[in-house]
């Protein structure tokens, strides 16, 4: 259990923009900072960080919260444990016990997961430098491929024995850890819900085997740090590759080969502070670039680039440079990524190696200088890159050269940037020896092409949508929910919520600011905050809000009032609950703020100008409040008097009308009261 003091001084070392900065490129938009937002495919930024708030929120998908928050939606963890994170970054020591065997029983299966691969990284690495077959084999192939000991260390690298006598499940089951999470049990409908790290498999006789047996092991981490998978390449008893094919962790809920990108955690910084990324295939070409003094380079670690793996590039940078070793059939396969990266708006260039040289081998063959001055002096805008290609082979050939044409003009087409694909359309044709308008015809009639397609994909999932939709709706009137009074169902429903948004948008701004007295039942005379005063004024008339959240929020205030030095801005935005907290951050964000309706700009100091405003707002909006309630009670009355059971009953009729004079007159008042100020 971590106490309340700690979680405070993690909240207060806590900055919005640097907890979002290591997922986020983010840049200066006004006094707030903006990027692309990490919880959607997010292709222009729409992911706002305020500083001044320490808050975060994406305006097309809606995520957002403090640093808490967002740690909690974007690495998948518990509050508890988002604490932790925190606090760990920001230095903050939380006393904790060591997890038993009990505790580890007790976690669910994505924080167990997670546990016993970072008790298994720790393990691989204990094995490759504490141990024989480790150093005689797995440092020895290291060595040997030029990787000093800083560089096996900073990418986590270990080793797995192969022997009886030694193994990693036999360990991790008397460490505490369930069969069930050592090896791998699949999803067949998802893989993404398997659950079971796969760090052991079972033979035919119902016997574990350790998967990464001698192996060197890379560590595949998140973008946090956390390990989600492994990553073993397969050597002899004399270190020379026999087979040099990598074994990899199976699919679960913790990794998938679609989601990850070997070495960005090491990269993150660097990416984001060079504003450029490398692209690489392997594990060894990403520790070489290192060792050479490259550190902002990720590898696709040997399957085909996914869309996963490009917005989690594009978040940092949008420039990235593909590296290619001399295999030409390399390149032609992997073209579809290149179309991939250009459609989502990413500045993208080419490196093309000698023949026979991966960024390993060539790193290997010449110093850091000599590396650094190639790739940089070497890089390949894709156009040129690929049209220089793709006319070699179609020279002389007008077939070819017209699949050239076409070929270029689809990758052009994916680009979303309009004044880009101009430039490119020149560019082609200068380098082909073509006419502009040519390509530009052609490019026009590819336009369409994606266009229609692109409609008609539109088409079919808005009616699985729509499918989707109505059988949820037959199901709900099947089986009908309690829980039907959600905030927005309130805002769609109900004329009152917006005026008690606004109270509740006072109470979080300004809710322990005084702005009046009163005398107590002892005679005595009292300060009456914010908050005090909206609950009196509703208590004096038998009233509450009838929002349950902001209701809640009004009493959480209540219980805070008075009380010296309590921020209830800072409380609600830093509030426990994601909800309460997304909720204050958008009415202290609100384009209609308070402090532009009610400056107080004739007070001297903040407090008496946050009084000024106070004094000013919150009774012309309890005014309202009470005004729309009487109109809503006057519309009853309306109703009532009109039924003819009514106006057969004269006494009833008498009674009914001194109560529609009596709200007559309480409207008049109210009104005369409210000003030009009503909210309707």
């Amino acid at each position: 259990m971590i106490d309340r003091a700690t979680i405070e001084k993690v909240n207060d070392a806590a900055r919005i923009e640097e907890v979002v900065g290591d997922f986020v490129t983010l840049k200066r938009a006004g006094v707030n900072l903006k990027g692309l937002c990490p919880f959607h495919d997010d292709r222009t930024p729409s992911f706002f960080v305020s500083p001044a708030r320490n808050y975060c929120k994406c305006f097309a998908c809606g995520e957002g919260g403090n640093p808490v928050n967002f740690i909690m939606k974007h690495e998948q963890l518990n509050y508890a444990d988002a604490i932790r994170y925190l606090a760990r970054k920001y230095g903050i020591p939380i006393e904790e016990k060591e997890l038993t065997a009990e505790d580890m029983r007790r976690k669910d299966d994505r924080e167990s997961m997670f546990i016993l691969n970072e008790w298994a990284r720790d393990w691989f690495r204990k094995q490759l430098t504490e141990t024989e077959e480790g150093r005689d084999i797995g440092l020895t192939y290291l060595h040997g491929r030029g990787f000093r000991d800083d560089t096996i260390e900073r990418f986590q690298v270990g080793y797995c024995p192969n022997s009886r006598e030694t193994s990693l499940h036999a360990d991790a089951l008397k460490a505490g850890f369930r069969e069930e999470y050592i090896t791998n049990t699949p999803n067949e409908q998802d893989t993404r819900q398997s659950v079971g790290t796969g760090l052991a498999w079972k033979n035919d006789r119902g016997q574990l085997r350790d998967r990464f047996s001698g192996r060197v092991i890379w560590p595949i981490l998140t973008i946090s740090g956390k390990v989600a998978g492994f990553g073993g390449r397969v050597l002899d008893a004399a270190t020379k590759g026999v087979n040099v094919k990598y074994q990899n962790s199976p699919e679960s809920m913790i990794y998938s080969k679609r989601r990850e990108l070997f070495g960005l955690m090491q990269a993150k910084q660097a990416i984001s502070k060079q504003d450029l990324c490398y692209l690489v295939e392997g594990y060894t070409d990403v520790m070489a670039m290192h060792q050479s003094g490259v550190e902002n380079v990720v590898a696709s670690s040997g399957t085909a680039l996914t869309e996963e793996q490009i917005g989690m590039i594009h978040r940092l940078t949008d420039n990235i440079v593909v590296v290619y070793d001399g295999d030409a059939a390399g390149i032609k396969a992997s073209q579809r990524g290149i179309d991939m990266l250009l459609r989502q708006g990413m500045n993208v260039r080419l490196l093309l190696l000698p023949d026979d040289d991966d960024p390993d081998s060539f790193a290997r063959k010449h110093n850091a200088t000599e590396f650094k001055e190639y790739i940089t002096s070497h890089q390949t805008d894709f156009i040129k890159f690929k049209t220089s290609l793709l006319m070699e082979e179609a020279k002389d050939d007008p077939v070819g050269l017209s699949r050239l044409t076409n070929n270029i003009v689809q990758s052009i087409a994916v680009i979303p940037d309009e004044i880009t694909r101009s430039l490119y359309v020149k560019e082609t044709a200068q380098t082909m020896g073509m006419q502009e308008g040519l390509i530009a015809s052609a490019l026009n009639k590819q336009l369409k092409k994606n266009k229609e397609e692109w409609q008609r994909q539109r088409e079919r999932d808005e009616k699985r949508a729509a499918a989707d939709t109505q059988q949820a709706e037959t199901k709900q009137k099947e089986e009908p929910t309690a829980d039907t009074t959600t905030t927005e169902r309130k805002e769609k429903e109900d004329r009152f919520y917006q005026i008690e948004k606004e109270l509740t948008r006072a109470v979080v701004r300004y809710g322990n600011t005084v702005i009046g007295e009163m005398v107590t039942d002892e005679g005595k005379t009292k300060s009456v905050s914010v908050a005090e005063y909206i609950h009196l004024a509703l208590r004096q008339d038998g009233l509450e809000l009838r929002d349950p959240l902001l209701r809640s929020m009004l009493a959480e205030a209540l219980e805070h009032a008075g009380e010296e030095n309590f921020d209830t801005e800072k409380f609600f935005l830093n509030h426990l609950d994601q909800e309460v907290s997304s909720l204050a951050f958008e009415l202290v964000t609100d384009k209609e703020q308070l402090s532009k309706l009610f400056s107080g700009d004739e007070a001297e100091t903040e407090e008496e100008k946050n009084s000024a405003r106070a004094m000013e707002l919150v009774p012309h909006l309890m005014t309202d409040y009470k005004l729309g309630i009487v109109k809503e009670q006057l519309k009853a009355v309306t109703d009532e008097i009109k039924k003819p059971e009514t106006m057969s009953d004269m006494n009833r009729y008498n009674e009914i009308m001194k109560r529609f004079m009596r709200l007559k007159e309480t409207e008049r008042k109210l009104s005369m009261a409210g000003g030009d100020r009503v909210i309707s």
